[in-house]
């Protein structure tokens, strides 16, 4: 018996693919994946970053300074807001129900005080009738007199009565009183700035119970009081007068000028550091200013410097160093232009450019450090 005939399962040698066939399909795939990661990177490259631009300005001349000090702004209205009561926890359940009790107390005893009236008027008029049946002699001396005795007992029961309500209403008052207590005011309208009590720990308005007591609840600060207090040595205090400019600089925002003015001189000198306190008021203030914050404060001059023609100013975030060399990014036309400057004297948070910029020029503040010359950025507004 023949067997099965398998010449059908044979493969033709040529259907197979040559090595040569697959190396090309390789090297195409190779060139396509670089071809796309070069172009990606073109892309990458040429993503334009975003800048924020500020333009040079003329120096248009500034104050002189006289003195340079150091200080910290502090609130003119700062208050340790404390409880009128000594207690573990200020609830006023207690209070409220001494409150109602004595209201109670002073509503009884004002209605027996008008049942006691009532029946005045009414013995009265029975002494008057009684009166006038004695007179006639109608009925015994002793009926008058119980009368009229009845009449003199109601009267000094209503003048009990009328003092025991007046004690009810003083009782009230008291009531009220400890129940205001429990309730913690404010002096003035402001910021808490510091919790000094925890819950359940024990507070009282005077010092008692060692250091469990705690005499304070929450430091208040009035944020529209905020103020600048600096120590100016005593040898330079006479350069210092009320209504003086001054220029401040907040050690949180060194970039940041705060114009001010000085409030007054305190009258007192520090016998141990040889200085005298000076407070400044800003005149305007800021939500990024905040009680105890570290500034340094610049005393300037009443008549302002002449200005120096052909020079600018610009803030000291512009300029960027190159080996040494001071150097700007100008917008141009949607693209940088890098230039290099001559700079001159720093006044404050500016860098006097002496040669390179002219007056107007927008220049790049704040962008990535891997800016180059002729890239194209986007400007943020």
């Amino acid at each position: 018996m023949d067997g099965p005939d398998l010449s059908a399962l044979k493969i033709d040698e040529r259907a197979r693919p040559t090595p040569r066939r697959g190396r090309r399909v390789l090297v195409a795939a190779l060139v396509i994946v670089l071809v796309g990661a070069a172009a990606g990177w073109t892309m990458f490259r040429e993503q334009a970053p975003e800048v924020q631009l500020t333009a040079a300005r003329a120096d248009a001349g500034t104050r002189p300074a006289l003195l340079n000090a150091s200080g910290y702004v502090t609130p003119r209205r700062r208050a340790t807001v404390a409880a009128k009561i000594t207690a573990a926890r200020l609830d006023d359940s207690d209070a409220k129900v001494r409150l109602a009790s004595a209201v109670a107390d002073r509503d009884a005893v004002a209605a027996a005080l008008q049942d006691l009236r009532v029946n005045l008027a009414n013995a009265e008029r029975e002494w008057k009738r009684n009166d006038q049946l004695f007179k006639r002699g109608l009925i015994a001396e002793q009926q008058a007199d119980q009368m009229r005795t009845a009449v003199l007992s109601y009267q000094a029961r209503i003048a009990l009565a009328e003092e025991q309500v007046k004690a009810a209403e003083a009782k009230i008052r008291m009531a009220q009183q400890d129940l205001d207590n429990c309730l913690v005011r404010a002096p003035f309208a402001g910021i808490v700035v510091s919790k000094d009590a925890q819950r359940g720990e024990m507070v009282s308005p005077i010092s008692a119970g060692g250091g469990f007591t705690r005499t304070g609840i929450a430091t208040l600060v009035d944020m529209s009081s905020l103020e600048i207090e600096v120590d100016v040595n005593e040898s330079y205090i006479a350069r210092v007068r009320d209504g003086q400019p001054v220029v401040a600089v907040l050690d949180a925002y060194p970039d940041w000028q705060i114009p001010a003015r000085v409030r007054t001189v305190i009258p007192s000198a520090d016998r141990q550091k040889a200085t005298v306190k000076v407070r400044a008021a800003f005149e305007r203030l800021d939500p990024r200013i905040l009680p105890d914050m570290g500034v340094k404060v610049t005393f300037l001059g009443d008549k302002p410097t002449r200005p120096t023609a052909g020079r600018v100013l610009v803030p000291k975030a512009a300029l960027r160093d190159e080996g040494g060399a001071a150097v700007v990014f100008v917008h141009r036309d949607g693209r940088l232009e890098r230039r290099r400057v001559t700079t001159g004297d720093t006044r404050g948070a500016e860098v006097e450019v002496v040669a390179g910029l002219a007056d107007g020029e927008p220049i790049v503040t704040a962008g990535p450090k891997t800016l180059r010359d002729g890239q194209r950025v986007t400007v943020k507004r």
